[in-house]
């Protein structure tokens, strides 16, 4: 077996330097849905070579992070009612099977510490009502995902759908309320995940996705209009 070329492993770990640099300002919103991402520019303000940076580039674009519009390059996606919709009703069915699955996969300690985790959000909520705006909200998904113990879901979650989230997120304000009455949901998770009855887990994850797709979907309209309104006037 023929030796690693050295100069390929590096160029390969710069690669992913610079994808995680860039998916990192997309998804905190350091780069703002829409911006141009110019190589030169992009290069020159993360101090990037331009061959690494046109594989972050092109990895970005297959996780959905950036896109392409025809004859004005690539921009950071923005994410409008259709793509949202689309998001949430697909995610509502891998959450939900995750559930299931996790039921009855999680180790009697893995949900043990849901709970505990669960505690800790009660007080992060009391405190200010935006929890669902914070990255405990995502780790109790995350860890219910993990614990399906079912690398696709893993993988389309995880990798896909929850970072194209966190984008739309920190761009938005979080509904009043819905911080306790996410809380309130995740509660009757953990029961029927602790029960170990992977039907009810399936039913109250999915209740639970689609009280959030209910309660953001009016909004994304007027954000739609917003955007092609904003595409029509862009360079």
């Amino acid at each position: 077996m023929s030796a690693v070329d050295p100069t390929l492993a590096k160029a390969s770990t710069l690669a992913d330097q610079a994808y995680q640099a860039l998916a990192r300002s997309i998804v905190t919103g350091e780069l703002l849905p829409g911006t141009r991402m110019l190589e030169v520019e992009i290069s020159e303000r993360f101090g990037m070579s331009r061959g690494p940076l046109r594989e972050a580039m092109r990895r970005l674009e297959e996780r959905g992070l950036v896109e392409r519009i025809s004859q004005r390059g690539v921009r950071v996606v923005r994410l409008t009612g259709s793509k949202l919709r689309g998001i949430y009703q697909v995610r509502e069915a891998l959450e939900g099977m995750a559930c299931r699955l996790a039921a009855q996969n999680m180790t009697d300690t893995e949900i043990a510490e849901l709970r505990m985790m669960l505690k800790a959000h009660e007080a992060v909520v009391r405190e200010r009502d935006d929890y669902s705006q914070n990255q405990q909200d995502w780790d109790f998904h995350d860890r219910i995902a993990r614990g399906s113990r079912n690398e696709m879901i893993v993988s389309l979650l995880c990798d896909d759908l929850y970072q194209l989230l966190k984008v739309y997120r920190n761009q938005h304000k979080s509904k009043p309320g819905r911080a306790r009455r996410a809380l309130e949901e995740h509660w009757r998770i953990l029961g029927a995940l602790e029960d170990r009855d992977g039907e009810m887990a399936e039913l109250m994850m999915r209740r639970h996705i689609g009280a959030a797709l209910a309660l953001f979907e009016p909004t994304w309209a007027n954000e739609e209009t917003e955007n092609d309104r904003d595409a029509e006037t862009a360079p």
